[in-house]
């Protein structure tokens, strides 16, 4: 099929024309078309990695998601390629970031800690663990924990992107895909994977206002750190740090709750 060909068919008749015939042609055309988009969510990434993740690579672990979004993409079901096509471009540049296993041992070990000691204290009083108690439990002072958390800063967004449930390869849910599209779920989807959408709202439900706000920010309005922060009055290093405490307190609370439920 010719390129003249494809300009002058919608993106709805090409990916009909797409389904049923495979066209590489129409292939190409479709990957050079949503290119733009692997640059901008490799870009969302990374932000806030350490210098030895280099933009270009991500860029490319993000083009084999967009491959595979395009190969599965199904233009009856009532989604947005678009949408569909984050997901699996993430997804694919996460995959390869976990591969590569990137993040210290010394850096996944105090984020640990910081969980345990939210979920231990929250376990005791029934309430949100402040900054000074969590402080408090791992025995350092404040300025130590504030620390802390900019250290783990750049991990926060791998945890981000943890696996809850996974049946079959397209049934799995992250705790990111739940922050960024609450209301995009196939209908089609096990009632497993419904309770476990369950269980992630209602922990970020019981965060502070603040960090779910960040959430929010960050994740529907795709605001920046340096503007989520003009928003909240906070500096950007402020804002780090809250993102970083929600993921973590997220974690700590979806293991409680699973604990609970199973």
């Amino acid at each position: 099929m010719k390129e003249n060909v494809l300009l002058n068919k919608t993106e709805e008749e090409l990916w009909i024309i797409y389904k049923k015939t495979k066209d590489p042609k129409i292939r190409e055309h479709l990957i050079k078309q949503y290119a733009p988009l692997v640059k901008y969510v490799a870009g969302k990434v990374a932000m806030g990695k350490p210098g030895n993740i280099e933009y270009d690579d991500l860029v490319g672990f993000g083009v084999f998601g967009l491959i595979d979004a395009i190969e599965k993409f199904d233009p009856d079901k009532n989604v947005k390629f678009k949408t569909y096509a984050v997901t699996r471009i993430r997804g694919s540049i996460y995959d390869e970031l976990r591969a590569i296993d990137w993040i210290p041992r010394s850096i996944r070990k105090t984020m640990k800690e910081v969980e345990t000691a939210i979920n231990k204290i929250e376990g005791q009083t029934g309430k949100v663990a402040t900054d000074q108690e969590i402080a408090n439990e791992l025995g350092v002072d404040i300025r130590e924990f504030y620390s802390l958390l900019t250290k783990i800063s750049g991990t926060s967004l791998i945890s981000l992107s943890d696996t809850w449930y996974s049946g079959d390869d397209n049934d799995k849910i992250a705790i990111i895909d739940t922050i960024e599209s609450p209301s995009n779920m196939n209908p089609d989807v096990s009632v497993e994977r419904d309770a476990v959408r369950d269980i992630i709202a209602k922990a970020i439900e019981e965060l502070p206002d603040k960090e779910k706000k960040v959430l929010v920010l960050y994740y529907y309005e795709e605001l920046t750190l340096k503007e989520i922060g003009e928003v909240l009055d906070v500096t950007e290093s402020r804002v780090s740090q809250l993102h970083t405490k929600a993921i973590i307190r997220m974690k700590a609370k979806v293991a409680e709750i699973k604990e609970g439920i199973y």
